[in-house]
C-alpha cells in the first residue's frame, strides 16, 4: 500500500546534507536540499517538499533516532503526516532508505560538498532514480509502480 515513506540524511564535507524521502512500496525518491542540520530547518524544508506531493501520498514517514527530527510534531501538524522512529542501533528498520542511500553514493561520493547543488540538481537525480529499473520491483521503475498504484481504477 503506497503512502508510507521512510527518510534520512546522507552527509557531504563540510557539513552538508540532503534529505533522502523514499516511498517504501514503489521505492520513489524524493531529495530535499537542506540549508543545514539545524531541526527547524530540516523539518521547514521536508514540509515544502511534502506539500509538493498530492494529497494522501504521504501518510507516515519512519526516520531514524537523528536530532533533525526532534521538531518533528511541527512537521505532523503542518502535513499531518504521522512520524515514527527506529530503534536505535536499527538501520534496518528502513531498509529501502538505506539501500537507496547507497544508489545515491553513485551521485554524490562520500566527502562531496552538497551545497553546491540546487534542489533542481536534486530532483534531477532523484528522477534518473525514479525512471532506474530495479529488480525488486520486477524491473519496473519506481515512478511506474507509485504511478499505477495510485491510480484510479474503475
Amino acid at each position: 500500500m503506497p503512502g508510507h515513506w521512510e527518510g534520512d540524511l546522507i552527509s557531504g564535507k563540510a557539513n552538508t546534507h540532503i534529505a533522502t524521502l523514499v516511498e517504501r512500496h514503489s521505492r520513489f525518491v524524493m531529495l530535499v536540499r537542506l540549508p543545514s542540520r539545524q531541526s527547524e530547518a530540516v523539518v521547514q524544508a521536508l514540509i515544502e517538499q511534502v506539500r509538493r506531493l498530492p494529497e494522501g501520498l504521504m501518510t507516515s514517514l519512519t526516520w531514524d533516532r537523528g536530532k533533525e527530527m526532534a521538531d518533528h510534531k511541527s512537521f505532523k501538524v503542518a502535513t499531518d503526516v504521522a512520524v515514527y522512529f527506529c530503534d536505535p542501533q536499527s538501520p534496518w528498520q528502513r531498509g529501502t532508505n538505506e539501500n537507496t542511500n547507497g544508489l545515491l553514493r553513485q551521485y554524490f561520493p562520500k566527502g562531496t560538498d552538497l551545497s553546491v547543488f540546487s534542489q533542481q540538481d536534486l530532483d534531477q537525480v532523484a528522477n534518473q532514480l525514479n525512471t532506474r529499473p530495479r529488480m525488486t520491483l520486477g524491473y519496473k521503475t519506481p515512478a511506474y509502480v507509485l504511478a499505477h498504484a495510485v491510480a484510479p481504477t474503475g
